[in-house]
């Protein structure tokens, strides 16, 4: 059996011998895909509040409502189909999660790189800073800044960017400190590239591997910190219904037998965030061969 040809070729072939990483990245596709086209197949729109009814709140599931279809997992307490708020849901937390990982890659490996590549006072500064952040829990941190912030999906992405990137920041620069004193820098400084062509052309893809793995497991990070925000009303807007807020709806309906409303949207959040982490894990043993089995 030939070897395939391209590093993408490699990492596939060797990562679809994990069936459960595998099917962990299916399920991660397509949660992603239900919440890409939510609007296609959600059977109601949770954000329109016209057309929600209270006389069909907390129904059980398979109840047929005012609007004639059938609410598979039942009703939240304001009448919204659970079906569909999962939906939505899903797409508000997989867009706060990427967005907000994507922002703190940005910014924590810059900070990173560049403490590592400028040295001294430079250097110092950012890395106290970083291990000053990194000393705080990121929940605590999170909850500090939306609550200084207030609601909306701006707010809570600058939450969690200021409490994550640390974290992107700490990575990036180990890695660069570990490439900034091998022989191919060192030759390339001594050309005319510039230094800037240098980091990003030269150090940066080099840095790249473990800084994805963080990324993937900070999106899931992400996605649990915005729903425990939006759990304890400190997230999203009500007219918005994130996952937590979801869970948070249901709550105090627990102990009368109404269960559906935090159960299936807590199943379709612990779903979400361990597919993630497997696939993170997958994608870690394979950026270090130490850890292969």
């Amino acid at each position: 059996m030939s070897t395939p040809s391209t590093p993408l070729r490699r990492f596939w072939a060797e990562f679809r011998e994990n069936r459960i990483a595998v099917v962990a990245l299916v399920v991660v596709a397509a949660m992603i895909l239900l919440a890409l086209f939510a609007p296609l197949v959600s059977p109601q729109d949770p954000y329109d509040l016209a057309r929600l009814s209270l006389m069909d709140s907390r129904r059980p599931p398979g109840f047929v409502g005012s609007g004639g279809y059938t609410h598979v997992l039942g009703t939240d307490p304001q009448g919204r189909d659970l079906l569909s708020a999962i939906f939505y849901g899903l797409r508000i937390s997989i867009q706060i999660g990427l967005a907000a990982g994507f922002v703190s890659l940005t910014i924590g490996t810059t900070l990173g790189i560049l403490a590592a590549y400028l040295g001294g006072r430079i250097e110092a500064l950012i890395m106290r800073l970083v291990d000053l952040q990194l000393s705080f829990p990121a929940i605590l941190l999170a909850l500090v800044i939306v609550a200084l912030l207030g609601q909306g999906k701006a707010q809570l992405i600058g939450a969690l960017v200021a409490a994550q990137y640390a974290y992107f920041a700490r990575t990036a620069y180990g890695a660069a400190k570990a490439e900034r004193g091998k022989d191919y820098i060192e030759a390339a400084l001594a050309t005319p590239l510039s230094g800037r062509l240098v980091v990003w052309r030269h150090m940066l893809p080099n840095c790249a591997p473990p800084l994805i793995v963080v990324a993937t497991v900070q999106i899931a990070n992400s996605i649990s910190l915005e729903a425990t925000l939006s759990f304890l009303g400190l997230g999203l807007p009500v007219t918005e219904p994130s996952l937590g807020m979801l869970i948070s709806n249901g709550f105090p309906y627990m102990m009368s037998g109404r269960y559906w409303i935090s159960v299936y949207p807590g199943v379709a959040l612990i779903i979400l965030i361990v597919a993630i982490n497997i696939v993170g894990d997958q994608v870690r043993d394979q950026f270090n061969p130490r850890l292969r089995k």
